[in-house]
């Protein structure tokens, strides 16, 4: 039965984080906090995987006056399936299971937003020689990090110039000076395409707005590869249940939620003469990645905000035993997605779809019930073949539809019995396009400016029982053995003198 979802459209970022306080998901840090490694250093250690609250740190030093531009910082929101479910609309206790299977659905939705005339985000409009991000309490997050990296968490609103149609996606962003902040791209990511198509009619720069704190769907959003053609409001709508209100920038020919916190205008610049050195920074891999070097840098045209805004961000990276926001929201998203181009290349019997947490989907398992040979390897082939793959599955396991794909000992007990690697089960995709930011990826190979992209070798682990083998009469035709697991009939009559016995019986 599919997850009753009821959506809500919270308005803004304020009311979202009432609802966590309300619902005992918010922690409120009132002593003094250091922008600069320790706020990130809290940030890191509290999250934990899953359990850890929301934070808003409502001390921060030397943005704690009372006339302060922005006072305050707002992290973790999405990392926890209680806080995702509550977003989309769902009982805190939903599965990420059923997560998956209502995003196949939400990430293909449309509810279309709508132009007001203003709202909050125009309560302070700086522009020209006012601007200075130094303003804002950007954290020096990680003390690997190259500096202050204002852009996080932000969306990042661009317009391809022949389409019109707004892409939202989620960078980093390091402040590389007053009204300058540089940026890492790739080519094959929708603002690289968008910059191709400027590019291309002759532009010098490109229209660029980040949107920093508003309803969580934003950010669940920017991080994930929507459908081409579709904007990201689009479906922020659908998760929503209700057009997202735009107002126009001050400075670019862009639209941005009017209720926004804290709205970035500026030009993306082309000329590598305007670049700015950028990088490294703690990545989503868990590690520095990214290296030092120049980057295409906005300058930044205007900044509007609510009074006494709230800046959004986050710690990225996720680690065994602290998992991020984006490694969560992509285990869902990036999920969903997979099990949509599946669907797409006509792949049957796909089960359950699946890339926990801890590495983002950068593993992705998939069930499937076979019906002929080498099935598993369709799967592989046609995820790989799918612009979803820049920066996800590069190890697929495909497993059959009796392993529950969310319990990490079921597939490593398939891959154990299932796998023979002298019959095919392992299957490697050598140099395919990836994410440079990977460090298992030879430096060479993760030169952005010269390739566009990294490099990556991918994997196909198939842990499905091979159909390649013979029936075994001794099995009763089957091609391998029963497993140990009692029959119905003894399991039930064992189970009936459960409590005689004195035994508990188990939460699995």
């Amino acid at each position: 039965m599919a997850a009753d979802r009821k959506p809500v459209a919270f308005g803004d970022l304020r009311n979202w984080i009432e609802t966590l306080r309300e619902s005992g998901e918010l922690s409120e840090v009132a002593a003094e906090v250091d922008w600069n490694i320790e706020l990130g250093t809290i940030t890191r250690l509290a999250q934990g995987t899953g359990k850890g609250p929301a934070l808003l740190f409502n001390n921060i030093k030397d943005y704690n006056k009372k006339d302060s531009r922005c006072r305050r910082i707002f992290a973790c929101s999405l990392s926890s399936y209680r806080r995702i479910a509550m977003m989309l609309g769902l009982a805190a206790d939903t599965h990420p299971r059923d997560m998956v299977k209502i995003c196949r659905t939400i990430v293909g939705g449309s509810v279309p937003p709508k132009i007001v005339a203003s709202g909050p985000v125009k309560e302070n409009i700086v522009k020209g020689k006012d601007v200075d991000l130094y303003q804002l309490p950007a954290p020096h997050w990680n003390r690997a990090d190259g500096g202050r990296y204002i852009i996080t968490y932000a969306g990042c609103v661009s317009k391809h110039p022949d389409t019109g149609v707004m892409n939202i996606g989620v960078y980093r962003g390091m402040v590389t000076g007053k009204d300058k902040i540089s940026v890492l791209m790739y080519r094959a990511q929708n603002i690289g395409h968008h910059v191709t198509a400027w590019q291309q009619k002759g532009a010098k720069e490109m229209p660029v707005a980040f949107v920093i704190g508003w309803e969580p769907s934003l950010d669940f959003c920017g991080g994930v590869p929507v459908p081409a053609g579709v904007c990201e409001y689009d479906v922020m709508g659908a998760i929503r249940g209700a057009p997202v209100e735009l107002v126009k920038c001050e400075t670019v020919d862009l639209e941005v939620p009017a209720t926004a916190e804290i709205v970035i205008e500026g030009m993306l610049q082309f000329d590598p003469a305007t670049h700015e050195l950028e990088g490294p920074f703690a990545e989503f891999t868990g590690y520095v990645a990214g290296e030092r070097a120049p980057r295409p840098t906005v300058r930044v045209t205007a900044i509007t905000h609510r009074n006494d805004p709230i800046l959004r961000g986050t710690i990225e990276g996720a680690l065994p035993k602290s998992f991020s926001e984006n490694a969560f929201t992509s285990s869902v998203m990036r999920s969903a997605i997979a099990w949509n181009v599946l669907d797409r290349a006509g792949v049957p019997g796909v089960t359950d779809v699946w890339g926990p947490p801890v590495q983002m989907g950068v593993n992705l398992n998939v069930a499937i019930k076979q019906t002929y040979r080498n099935q598993a390897k369709q799967v592989a082939n046609a995820l790989w073949g799918s612009s979803a793959a820049h920066v996800r599955y590069k190890h697929v396991t495909v497993v059959d539809e009796d392993i529950d794909i969310h319990d990490y000992s079921a597939v490593d007990w398939a891959i154990a019995y299932r796998v023979n690697a002298g019959e095919n089960d392992i299957v490697i995709m050598p140099s395919t396009f990836g994410v440079g930011l990977d460090p298992s990826t030879r430096k060479r190979d993760r030169n952005i400016g010269m390739y566009g992209t990294g490099k990556w070798n991918r994997v196909l682990i198939d842990a499905t029982i091979n159909l390649d083998y013979d029936p075994d009469p001794d099995f009763n035709g089957a091609r391998f053995p029963p497993t140990v697991w009692p029959s119905p009939e003894d399991e039930k009559a064992a189970l009936a003198r459960w409590s005689e016995l004195g035994l508990k019986k188990s939460e699995s």
